[in-house]
Order: structure tokens, then sequence, then C-alpha cells
């Protein structure tokens, strides 16, 4: 603990890797009953350098990375693609807590992408049918039909076939940080780096 009570972040206190810290907050976070605890605002930016940033929710985690899945032709889909790197925080804010990463995104196998698809409600599958993420439509109108129809032709006791331009992405950290809120600003924020040689290095680093 800090002064006046406050959570303090240190060194010592740290798991011994990146994977093993972010789990163990992560685990905190889930029983703080948080509103969307693994929701995580992933930035990106497109082959001219814009940037854009969107939530999107954690649904696969282990020492390779960070796993999502989404609209591949989608605007962040079209960006990973032409620029195959990526950011992410995750804002716990009422634990006062924030979780940032960097890193290379790669296409998870399909295999996991339709494992994954497969997991997933009735509707949120008809959904991904329905809609072309990020494109411009005519109306609201427009995406109910499509749905409607997809309805139709794939009812609840069929199969509903994974689009092809839907799959999960990784992001393969190379950067970590955890970053521990205090009341008087001078935050404690604590980075797990890779280093050339394929080492992690964790560095303190000023608020």
């Amino acid at each position: 603990m800090a002064r006046g009570g406050e959570i303090a972040l240190r060194e010592q206190d740290l798991a011994p890797t990146w994977l093993e810290q972010f789990e163990r907050w992560r685990a905190e976070a889930l029983a703080a009953d948080l509103a969307e605890p693994e929701a995580m605002v992933l930035a990106t930016a497109d082959a001219h350098g814009r940037p854009s940033a969107r939530s999107v929710l954690l649904k696969g985690l282990d020492e390779r990375g960070f796993e999502f899945f989404t609209g591949l032709d989608s605007r962040k889909g079209q960006d990973i693609a032409a620029n195959p790197r990526a950011a992410f925080a995750f804002p716990w804010y009422e634990l006062r807590r924030q979780v940032l990463a960097t890193g290379a995104v790669e296409l998870v196998a399909p295999e996991r992408s339709e494992q994954y698809f497969a997991t997933r409600p009735y509707g949120s599958r008809i959904s991904a049918l329905a809609s072309r993420q990020s494109s411009v439509i005519g109306d609201r109108a427009e995406l109910e039909a499509a749905r409607a129809e997809l309805e139709r032709r794939y009812p609840p006791d069929r199969v509903v076939p994974r689009p092809e331009r839907w799959g999960g992405l990784r992001l393969q950290p190379d950067s970590v940080e955890f970053w521990q809120g205090r009341a008087d600003r001078l935050h404690d924020r604590l980075r797990f780096r890779l280093q050339a040689g394929g080492e992690w290095v964790v560095e303190r680093l000023s608020p």
C-alpha cells in the first residue's frame, strides 16, 4: 500500500511475466463486477498513418498474445492488413488501472475462427453474415431486411456458416504496461518490454 491507503504497484509485487500479471489484474477486474472488464480500446492506423480507435472484446489470451474477432474487411481489418501493428488499452477506471500494449498483429488460424464462431449466440452469427462491417448503407431497414432473409435461410436448427470476411486477429505484444493510478497524479507505471534478443525486461516509467 502507498500513503493514505492508496494501492501501490511495486516491482517486487509483479508476477514473473506480463501474461501472469495481466491474468492477475484481469481476475481482479472480473471480481469487481465492472461493466465491460474484457473491453479494450484498439488503435490502428492505415497505410498513410491515419489513426482510428474503437472498443473490441478480448476473446482469447495466452503467451502468444491477445485475441479478438471482427470483420476482416472492416476499417480495423483493412488498417491491419495495410499496417500490421496496433496498440490497445484496457481502461479499468473503477480500479484506477490501465493495461497498455503494443505489437504486431497476425491472423489466427482459420480453425480457431471456426471454433469461436460456432460458440457465438445464434443472433450474433446471423448479424455477422448480414453486416459488412464499416461499409456505408442506405438505412437501418436495409440491415434489418438482410437479417430477416438470413434468418429464413438459416433457421436456428441449421448451421450458420462463418463469413469468409470474418475472423480472428492476435496482437503479439512487444510492450505491456501496467498503470496504477494515484490521487496525487504520481502514478505507478511498470512496463514489460521485449528486447531484441527475445528476453523481457521490466522498466519503471515516469508518470
